[in-house]
């Protein structure tokens, strides 16, 4: 009779007998808990969708969390970053805000979409 389980001296890695066949025991790395936000969510989302291979390679070496954290954390600083330098070259100031609430809501509202749609095209949907 063969064994249901056994483990391989040479490499290490154990096996379980399914169907006639020894199959490894194969498991994902534990990893902590993610610690993305938006941005990380819309990567997962493309990789899944376009990216299959790197979204696989990824999740089989338990570095995709870490992947989605350091690009949500990338995007956010970038974002921040279009937007201080539009609102200086849009004249948008504290100033505009205490004067014409809507009209600097409006242009934040600009500013803060098109910042976010150029730094998505070049770290998220690549």
């Amino acid at each position: 009779m063969m064994k249901r389980r056994f483990t391989d001296k040479k490499t290490g890695f154990s096996y379980t007998l399914r169907d006639g066949y020894y199959l490894p025991d194969l498991r994902l790395p534990e990893s902590e808990m993610p610690t993305y936000g938006k941005y990380g969510y819309l990567r997962l989302e493309y990789l899944k969708e376009y990216k299959r291979v790197l979204y696989i390679n990824l999740l089989t070496q338990g570095k995709l969390a870490g992947h989605l954290s350091e690009v949500d954390t990338e995007v956010k600083e970038r974002v921040a970053f279009l937007i201080e330098i539009m609102k200086q070259q849009q004249g948008v100031t504290e100033e505009l805000k205490e004067q014409e609430q809507i009209k600097w809501v409006g242009m934040m509202n600009n500013i803060k979409n098109a910042a976010e749609e150029v730094v998505l095209s070049e770290l998220v949907y690549v």
